[in-house]
């Protein structure tokens, strides 16, 4: 079985644009990075540390411990290759398990059938060792593993993490075109926000950046909220060490009884969406919801803190000559109402920035699934700028 307390090679993933952000979190839980590239970190930890990343990181995809490395020629290769690992130091017969695979390799035409071919090498394996078979399948309810294939450079990991850490588990309703919660954790880092200040968050649909802020300024970890990892099904897995780590993370939650957040939306629906993921967070009670058009919410004279929009980026028919009214509108409102905040608006459409009005002091990139993103910084100056 894997030694949980080995040192081993690991690499946390991230959606592009989003890794000075993850670093950030890793650097925090003292972890020192050995490399970054523009879709993760790699550093030295035990799976026991894996464990504490699969817990603690807000900004993440996946955390990968690597079990083996080597030169792989081509698909000719890889069934002799992978029988040659011993898959039974990592997985359990009476256990499940799936394969996925990034194959950059030119006699590959389909990562498909390295998935294939990995998980035939695993199962003879197992039938000659053991006489019979773990289940396999394609979804990640058990032991996940993962394989990177560039040209001839081929590296297998165990994929602790299983499903995606970008859901944080407490948005049960959704609503209508949500954000991720670890891009929205990456753009409230973004905004440099403190906790001593508010954040106010109109047009807050499913709540998620208001739930978001809460979560980091109270120290609520993602891992509260998730009780099934990849890891848990590793040969070695100590299920007391996972509910100590769990325990520890209840007891790092701080009440912040002057925290000052504000999430607004027009919609009574989405506003009842908003407040029942609250509540599954345990944040609810931070949080000052209000039905109101954007333009009425609430601005707290003092202190000035962060303003911050997710609007609508108009990609159907038909959208956008409406969606330009509401940017102008949004440029006004934070022009005559927000004087001595930083306000930001998130968007996939730059053509639509143009009708805010005002000039952007910065204009940070990030990713939205498919869709090029901008997080725009406005510096909303009490008076003239120069004073």
């Amino acid at each position: 079985m894997l030694d949980f307390n080995l040192k081993g090679k690991v690499f946390v993933t991230c959606k592009d644009r989003s890794v000075s952000y993850l670093e950030k979190e890793v650097r925090e839980l003292g972890f020192v990075p050995e490399a970054v590239t523009r879709t993760g970190i790699e550093l030295k930890a035990t799976m026991e540390e894996c464990m504490d990343l699969n817990l603690y990181l807000r900004t993440a995809s996946q955390v990968l411990y690597e079990i083996k490395s080597f030169y792989l020629r081509n698909a000719d290769d890889i069934y002799r290759r992978f029988k040659a690992i011993p898959w039974e130091d990592y997985l359990d017969v009476d256990g499940y398990f799936s394969v996925n695979s990034v194959a950059e390799n030119e006699s590959i035409t389909t990562p498909l059938i390295v998935n294939v071919k990995v998980k035939d090498a695993i199962v003879d394996r197992f039938r000659e060792i053991k006489g019979r078979r773990p289940d396999s399948g394609s979804d990640f309810n058990g032991l996940v593993f993962q394989v990177y294939w560039k040209e001839t450079q081929c590296s297998v990991y165990i994929n602790t993490s299983g499903d995606t850490l970008a859901k944080h588990g407490y948005r049960k309703i959704p609503g209508k075109a949500p954000m991720m919660e670890a891009l929205a954790a990456a753009t409230i880092y973004a905004t440099e926000w403190n906790t001593r200040v508010p954040f106010i968050n109109p047009m807050c649909g499913s709540g998620t950046l208001a739930i978001e802020a809460a979560l980091m300024a109270t120290k609520r970890y993602p891992g509260l909220y998730r009780d099934h990892y990849s890891f848990q099904h590793i040969l070695g897995y100590d299920e007391q060490a996972f509910l100590a780590k769990k325990k520890k993370l209840e007891s790092k939650i701080m009440e912040l009884p002057d925290l000052k957040i504000i999430a607004s939306d027009i919609s009574l629906q989405a506003i009842s969406f908003a407040q029942e993921n609250a509540i599954t967070a345990g944040v609810d009670h931070m949080i000052e919801f209000q039905v109101c058009d954007f333009a009425e919410t609430e601005i707290p004279e003092r202190p000035r803190g962060v303003i911050m929009f997710n609007p609508e980026y108009g990609e159907r028919l038909g959208e956008n000559d409406e969606l330009q009214l509401t940017y102008k509108r949004m440029g006004d409102f934070l022009k005559q109402k927000c004087a001595g905040y930083r306000g930001y608006i998130f968007t996939g459409n730059l053509e639509l920035a143009k009708k805010i009005g005002l000039k952007a002091s910065r204009r940070i990139e990030f990713w939205n699934g498919t869709i090029d993103c901008r997080l725009l910084k406005y510096d909303l100056y009490e008076g003239k700028k120069e004073e």
